[in-house]
């Protein structure tokens, strides 16, 4: 999904510290939300910009599931929030899969919004509905609902966009591995072979 352009010219490869800014989320107390180690030793970082109202970012979460299946151990998988202006619900999302994420639930509720995105992108507000996935979860959702509306979790979600905006993202999903940003053809052999080639490096 397209979104306007900034100013700022990418470099061919994206630092690391801008991608992976370490340390970024113990302050808000999401320290396990957007990055999911696969192993100390893997030698492959992808790195997603990503919105839960996007279509194409819906089709991409189950070829990253693959990915880390696929390659057990090898790849470490990061997610960065870049909820576009206009889709409404977008920065919401965010929001609930953050608040999920300081009970210990932020990649279930991740992969629960992609799988389930038809049936709340589009109401008028998915915040009774977020509050049933984190039900299902187990989550207390008292306390869900109150870090959901926080603003440690609306500032972690604003870092990511603000380092989106840094490297120029002009849509969603965009993708780097080791830095180097993919461009997507829609398929999942695609992402493989691209993984593939780094770790024959």
């Amino acid at each position: 999904m397209s979104k306007p352009g900034s100013t700022s010219t990418p470099s061919a490869t994206v630092s690391a510290s801008i991608l992976v800014p370490q340390g970024v989320y113990e302050t808000s107390g999401l320290a396990n939300g957007t990055y999911l180690p696969a192993s100390a030793t893997a030698s492959v970082t992808l790195v997603e910009f990503g919105d839960y109202v996007c279509p194409a970012c819906g089709n991409y979460s189950p070829y990253v599931q693959k990915i880390l299946t696929d390659f057990p151990g090898k790849v470490n998988f990061v997610f960065r929030n870049y909820p576009l202006s206009y889709h409404t619900n977008a920065p919401l999302a965010s929001y609930a899969a953050g608040a999920a994420g300081i009970q210990g639930k932020y990649w279930e509720m991740h992969e629960k919004l992609y799988s389930t995105q038809n049936d709340w992108s589009n109401l008028q507000d998915p915040t009774t509905k977020f509050v049933a996935y984190a039900k299902e979860m187990g989550l207390n959702t008292d306390q869900f609902t109150k870090d959901m509306g926080s603003q440690a979790v609306k500032d972690a979600v604003q870092r990511d966009t603000n380092d989106g905006n840094a490297v120029s993202l002009t849509e969603t999903p965009t993708f780097y591995i080791n830095g180097s940003k993919v461009t997507l053809s829609g398929d999942y052999s695609q992402l493989e072979s691209l993984i593939q080639a780094d770790l024959n490096k």
